[in-house]
C-alpha cells in the first residue's frame, strides 16, 4: 500500500517542499498506526526545512515535515490491544527531524505513549491547533517555571499559534497577563484572557515594568527582555532564534541569577490527556489562522515565514 506525504530531498526554500507518494509504514509491536485527519504547521517545521538546524538534523534525505497530529487508529502493533482500533487520537512524533515522513502525510506509526484520546469536542483542524501550543504551555508554565495564581507573566509573540495557548493557560492558573503582538492582533489577546494587550512596535521593553514570569515565543532580543524579571522571577523561552540567542540563554546558566530556560519538549500520554481535559472543559479555545489542503504545504510554509495575519495556527487538512 502507498500513501501521500509531503517530504523534502534538500534544505532550501518552501518549493523544496513535494507530495510524493510513499509506501504506508507498518507499525512496531509497541505502536498503532493511525490514519491522519490534520496536522499543524509549525516553525519547527520551517527551520529544518531551511536547513537551519542542520548540524542537529544532518543530511540524511529524504526528510519529511510535521510532527503533531489529530486522526483515528486503523492498526494495532502486536502488543496492542486490538480494542483501540478506531480510536480517535492526537499526538506527537518524536525526534527533531522526521526521516522518512512526518505528520504531514496521510498515515503515521507512533508509539501508544506518545498519543492520548483527541478532545471529543473538537474538529481535527481545531484540535490539532491546540497540540504544539498546549503542551508547550503546560510543559512550560507548570513544569519548568510553576506559575502561580496571582503573578505577573509577559507572553511575548502572544498571538502565534503557541501565544494563543499559552495566554489562555496563563489566565486559566489565574496569573495577571500581559502580551505583546502586532497592533491587528492585541484585540485578539484581550479576548483570549490578556489584562493588559501593548503593540510590540509602539511599546519597548523599558516601558512594561517587572514581571514574576518572561515566555517568549520570538527569540531574539532576550537581553533586553531579561531586564524584566523580577527578583525571584523566571524567563523561558520555547523559540529557536539563531545561534547568538541560544549561545545568550546558555550564558545566562552561567552568569547572574536570572537564568532563562530553554527546553524542547516530548510530550507523554498524560500530558496529552491534560490537555485535552483542558481543551473539553472550554479552558482553551482553539484559534486557526487558515487551512491547508496537503497539495498547499508550499504555500503554508510560505505564509508562516511571512508572518503577519490575524494569529492563530496554521493547519494542513489531510484528506
Amino acid at each position: 500500500m502507498t500513501m501521500q506525504a509531503v517530504q523534502f530531498e534538500q534544505y532550501g526554500a518552501p518549493e523544496v517542499l513535494a507530495v510524493r507518494s510513499v509506501p504506508v509504514p507498518v507499525p512496531d509491536p509497541g505502536q498503532v498506526l493511525v490514519r491522519v485527519r490534520a496536522s499543524g504547521v509549525n516553525p519547527h517545521d520551517t527551520a529544518v526545512r531551511s536547513g537551519r538546524l542542520r548540524a542537529l538534523t544532518g543530511r540524511s534525505f529524504p526528510k519529511g515535515v510535521g510532527v503533531d497530529f489529530v486522526g483515528e487508529v486503523v492498526q494495532a502493533g502486536s502488543r496492542v490491544a486490538a480494542t483501540a482500533v478506531g480510536s480517535r487520537v492526537w499526538g506527537v512524533l518524536p525526534g527533531i527531524a522526521q526521516k522518512g515522513t512526518g505528520s504531514a502525510a496521510e498515515y503515521v506509526a507512533v508509539d501508544t505513549g506518545r498519543i492520548s484520546a483527541a478532545p471529543s469536542a473538537l474538529s481535527a483542524t481545531e484540535a490539532v491547533s491546540l497540540l504544539a501550543g498546549g503542551t508547550t504551555a503546560i510543559t512550560a508554565l507548570r513544569d519548568e517555571v510553576g506559575l502561580r495564581e496571582g503573578e505577573r507573566i509577559l507572553v511575548r509573540g502572544a498571538t502565534g499559534g503557541v501565544g494563543t495557548v499559552v495566554v489562555q493557560y496563563a489566565r486559566a492558573l489565574n496569573a495577571h497577563v500581559t502580551t505583546l503582538s502586532s497592533a491587528r492582533t492585541t484585540s485578539l489577546a484581550t479576548k483570549l484572557g490578556a489584562d493588559t494587550a501593548y503593540d510590540y512596535n509602539v511599546t519597548s521593553p523599558a516601558e512594561l515594568g517587572k514581571f514574576d514570569v518572561v515566555f517568549d515565543a520570538v527569540g531574539n532580543d532576550l537581553r533586553q527582555f531579561r531586564k524584566l524579571i523580577a527578583p525571584g522571577g523566571r524567563m523561558i523561552s520555547v523559540a529557536l532564534g539563531d545561534w547568538t540567542s541560544l549561545t545568550y540563554v546558555l550564558t545566562s546558566a552561567i552568569f547572574g541569577p536570572r537564568r532563562i530556560r530553554f527546553f524542547s519538549g516530548s510530550p507523554t500520554t498524560d500530558l496529552l490527556t491534560d490537555l485535552a481535559t483542558l481543551a473539553d472543559s472550554g479552558a482553551l479555545t482553539p484559534v486557526v489562522e487558515e487551512t491547508y489542503a496537503m497539495k498547499d504545504v508550499v504555500a503554508a510554509h510560505h505564509a508562516l515565514h511571512a508572518g503577519g495575519g490575524n494569529g492563530g495556527k496554521r493547519v494542513l487538512s489531510i484528506s
